[in-house]
């Protein structure tokens, strides 16, 4: 690994701190797998498996956390860790302790395909401060995507969460919820609209029965549906940043700056806030916001509208796409 200081021309997008605890974190990781290990579970950065990614419960390239020893696991949680920010690792946590849930729910259903220790670490080209190299992290629920650059630039979407009991329905963890902030503040939200301003919010009767973009490499979006900001008044703008701000929070704070940060040059004003689906909890629905380069979809319709999928996309940089041709074009220069 690769760790001396570098001067670059691009704009710093996050500091360099948390990419260098991603690159000794993932270094560390590599270095415990066995030779077998790392044939299975690190790839150029430039294979097309780094595009690949689901929400859905699958095998998947990389290493289990079911076939790693307890030092390998505390080193995958490591790395992580260094991809989320505090609130975002205790979802993702959280999330994956769902597994369990679900597994007792379905009770004698014993092929089901839920586990916490199903979960793969994959990584991309190695860890670097003048390479990008990336990871993934994925399961059933979870899928965390990143691609550093010069050791200090890093995408980090797509990004996906989800829930499953969203509200757990019996036992010891009864009432538990994963992910109510992406529900509570969109529904805050709506519930400040005007008459007028509802009816360009409702786009739908009907909420789709998945997130759109679904698990597809690329967001193919017809244009924004909805109440754009620029018609919401100051308070309302309040509360939809604060709404974006529990999906871009989700990854550590100088990563959700600098996407904030580049929100706000483009003009807030442009983001759309549209809802499908009915607006009576429990029952099925769904929001979007889109901007100009990203997109956030919610979607709770399934099971009896409970079971969210959450989703957070760079409409033009899932994966890093334009790091690295920034990446490549600058360093061929």
């Amino acid at each position: 690994m690769h760790l001396n200081s570098r001067t670059s021309n691009l704009p710093i997008e996050m500091e360099s701190e948390t990419a260098l605890q991603m690159a000794e974190a993932a270094s560390a990781f590599v270095a415990s797998l066995s030779g077998e290990q790392k044939n299975r579970g690190v790839y150029p950065v430039e294979n097309e498996e780094r595009l690949k990614w689901d929400y859905r419960p699958r095998e998947r390239k990389g290493i289990s956390l079911q076939e790693m020893d307890g030092g390998q696991q505390k080193l995958a949680f490591a790395l992580l860790s260094t991809g989320l920010s505090r609130r975002g690792a205790a979802k993702a946590f959280n999330i994956m302790g769902l597994d369990k849930v679900l597994a007792d729910l379905k009770g004698s259903e014993t092929d089901h395909p839920f586990h916490p220790d199903y979960y793969y670490l994959t990584l991309f080209g190695s860890p670097s401060d003048k390479l990008p190299w990336g990871w993934r992290f994925e399961g059933h629920h979870l899928s965390l995507n990143y691609l550093i650059a010069e050791g200090r630039h890093i995408a980090c979407t797509p990004n996906f969460f989800g829930a499953n009991p969203a509200t757990v329905p019996e036992g010891s963890m009864l009432g538990f919820r994963t992910l109510p902030e992406e529900e509570d503040h969109a529904r805050q939200l709506l519930a400040s609209l005007g008459e007028s301003q509802r009816k360009k919010v409702w786009v739908s009767d009907q909420a789709p029965t998945d997130i759109v973009t679904r698990w597809y490499q690329r967001v193919n979006l017809e244009d924004p549906v909805g109440l754009p900001l620029g018609e919401m008044s100051e308070s309302q703008e309040e509360l939809l940043m604060k709404l974006l701000g529990v999906y871009t929070g989700r990854v550590p704070r100088k990563a959700a700056d600098a996407r904030l940060n580049a929100i706000q040059k483009e003009g807030t004003r442009y983001i759309h806030f549209g809802w499908a689906g009915s607006e009576e909890t429990g029952k099925p629905h769904y929001y979007r916001l889109h901007g100009p380069s990203f997109v956030v979809e919610y979607d709770n319709t399934q099971d009896n509208a409970n079971h969210i999928h959450t989703v957070w996309r760079d409409i033009q940089d899932d994966w890093g796409e334009d790091l690295l041709k920034r990446h490549y074009s600058q360093s061929h220069e």
